[in-house]
Formats: structure tokens, C-alpha cells, sequence
């Protein structure tokens, strides 16, 4: 059955970092674009970042560009998402997702467009 695991979460001070992972399963992961998003309480599912079956291609929400890096590691079946800088609005429970298209584009900002989800990672920004 398919699989996707996110680690890493927890609590740290503004200003600091966190390496988020997922791991995936059940799947041919190298042939599947990834997405991170996260959800605050109250708030609806927010885009993160979107990496292609490759690698090659990137795109961040413009609320973490310049802070958080996503990357995969397609012989590990994992992605990563290197998160610095951290701010008290990112604060949510981070979740990765699976899209069969392969790619990373403007439209992976849109949660329906993903197959798989994993069942998230709590990061807590503090202050």
C-alpha cells in the first residue's frame, strides 16, 4: 500500500532551523512530483514547495522562497524539506504529497492536483 511518512517536526525558537523528511512506499516514487504543504489551526492546507521527478525543477510558495529548500533523494524513495530562518507563521503541521504528473509547476500550489498524502509532522515556531 502506499506510503508517505513526514519526520522531523518539533518545536523551535524564531530565527531557527528544521529538516523535515518523508519517506515514501508502495509506489514508483522517481516518477512522481512532490509537494510540501502545511495547515495551521482555523486556517486551510497551504502550499509549500514542489520538487519534479528529477529534481530539476523547484517552486516555493513566496512565503518561504529564500528560506526553505526542498530536495529528494529518488534512491532513498525520500524527499527533504530544509527549513531555515523559521518564523512563528510557520507554525503547522507539515504534510508532503505524491503527484503522478512529475512535475513541479505554478499548478502543484493546488492541493487537489496531488494523489498521495502523508499524515503530516507538527513544526512549532516559537515567539
Amino acid at each position: 500500500q502506499v506510503q508517505l511518512v513526514e519526520s522531523g517536526g518539533g518545536l523551535v525558537q524564531a530565527g531557527g532551523s528544521l529538516r523535515l523528511s518523508c519517506a515514501a512506499s508502495g509506489f514508483t516514487f522517481s516518477r512522481y512530483g512532490m509537494g510540501w504543504f502545511r495547515q495551521a489551526p482555523g486556517k486551510e492546507r497551504e502550499f509549500v514547495a514542489a520538487i519534479s521527478w528529477s529534481g530539476v525543477t523547484v517552486y516555493y510558495a513566496d512565503s518561504v522562497k529564500g528560506r526553505f529548500t526542498i530536495s529528494r533523494d529518488n534512491a532513498k524513495n525520500t524527499i527533504y524539506l530544509q527549513m531555515n530562518s523559521l518564523k512563528p507563521e510557520d507554525t503547522a503541521v507539515y504534510y508532503c504529497a505524491a503527484d503522478l504528473s512529475g512535475r513541479a509547476e505554478y499548478n502543484s500550489r493546488y492541493y487537489g492536483k496531488y494523489d498521495y498524502w502523508g499524515q503530516g509532522t507538527q513544526v512549532t515556531v516559537s515567539s
